[in-house]
């Protein structure tokens, strides 16, 4: 005869057990399925609108037309002669705007004298639009990259600094405590405690960073009068009104936002952070 008392204490282990099971992977096709769900249904309501006849069909074109305009600035390798000089000024914009603004965010962190200072004229300089900078970086400069460039660092630094400053005072004193109590000393407390703790924080400032850089590059590449770059062939477009080349070569702008999410981000992020246990993957 069973036990009447102890058959709730069996169910709730086994409603535990079921729930700690982990999910099923419903295989890489569902995946690229859901990912490509949102992508589906903006694309038909595209089609609707365009073929309505809403707006005119040159300021409104089809999904089928921009294709086609993407494939033949592609082949003819004016997209990619575009896309190249803009990816190159981004760069180097990005990789100076992210190892000054680790710097400095990291330095205001570990230092309230270096906070006092540096504090109040970020807070100020933060909220000023990047193309409120243009014209003096392209007086300073003058016309052509090396104020594209700099400009892009100057705009970008902002979040990487305000975020790598916030990451390294979210750092848990406890574990400070710890790290001390155990004989770290300075160099080994920021390697193994400091940064790991800050680099979520971190990441999170170089992926705003980076928004903000193609902001300002796209724009200020018709300002600085260079004579290849994705903007340009955008504003150039607008005046002209090919809409479908405009469109592509914002297409061009998604792909290259995505590819550096997919190739530089994840895979740092996975090799710190995930890896740390700092994040789940």
């Amino acid at each position: 005869m069973k036990d009447f008392q102890t058959l709730p204490m069996q169910q709730v282990a086994g409603e535990r057990a079921i729930a700690s099971k982990p999910p099923v992977d419903a295989g890489p096709l569902w995946r690229v399925a859901r990912n490509a769900f949102p992508f589906v249904v903006v694309g038909a309501i595209w089609e609707a609108v365009a073929h309505l006849g809403i707006f005119p069909a040159q300021f409104f074109p089809s999904l089928e037309a921009i294709a086609g305009v993407f494939v033949h600035l592609t082949l003819n390798g004016v997209l990619p002669h575009h896309a190249f000089d803009t990816l190159v000024r981004l760069i180097a914009g990005f990789a100076l705007a992210a190892l000054l603004g680790v710097t400095i965010g990291v330095l205001m962190g570990r230092s309230r004298r270096a906070e006092d200072y540096l504090l109040p004229l970020i807070s100020i300089g933060a909220p000023i639009p990047g193309l409120a900078y243009a014209p003096l970086f392209l007086l300073w400069f003058g016309p052509g990259n090396v104020p594209t460039v700099l400009l892009v660092a100057f705009v970008s630094a902002f979040p990487i600094i305000y975020n790598a400053w916030t990451g390294v005072k979210a750092v848990k004193d406890i574990w400070v405590r710890s790290a001390h109590a155990m004989g770290a000393d300075n160099r080994r407390l920021f390697r193994h405690v400091i940064l790991p703790g800050a680099l979520p924080y971190i990441m999170t400032g170089l992926r705003l960073g980076l928004a903000q850089a193609w902001r300002i590059l796209v724009a200020v590449e018709t300002l600085a009068s260079v004579p290849w770059g994705l903007g340009w062939l955008i504003f150039g477009a607008q005046e002209f009104l090919n809409t479908d080349v405009m469109l592509a070569g914002i297409a061009v702008i998604a792909l290259i936002g995505v590819g550096l999410e997919k190739l530089v981000f994840q895979t740092l992020e996975n090799f710190t952070v995930v890896r740390w246990g700092m994040v789940t993957s």
